[in-house]
């Protein structure tokens, strides 16, 4: 449903639909709240680390662009779900290409840590 609301109304309702969208992935993605449970664990031992600010936004940013990516992959997921339970071959090669998104992504959060701690202690 498209809303009419404009200025500062529609920045609120934006937010809500935001908020409800980040609950609804709580509620029913087990991967969702495994990777925002290591958000939080691994952003404060970022802020930590003596490393250089760009380090610690890198660090910080291949995080938050896990649970980005997670958000899509299950927005994905639920519209393919919607659409029926029957097999089709195209609702088979979305999932698996948002599955694979995630994985990419996950990597790439993987290298960065990998490189800013190794370059800086071994």
């Amino acid at each position: 449903m498209k809303s009419n609301q404009t200025g500062f109304l529609r920045i609120i309702y934006a937010t809500r639909y935001s908020w409800l969208g980040l609950r609804a992935a709580w509620r029913s993605e087990a991967a969702f709240r495994q990777e925002l449970v290591g958000l939080l664990v691994l952003v404060p031992l970022a802020l930590w680390l003596p490393v250089s600010g760009l380090e610690k936004l890198l660090l910080i940013g291949s995080l938050v662009a896990v649970i980005i990516v997670e958000l899509l992959n299950s927005a994905i997921e639920a519209v393919v779900d919607r659409i029926g339970d029957e097999f089709h071959p195209l609702s088979g090669q979305a999932k698996d290409m948002g599955s694979a998104a995630v994985l990419l992504v996950l990597l790439m959060a993987t290298a960065t840590w990998a490189y800013v701690l190794f370059s800086h202690y071994l």
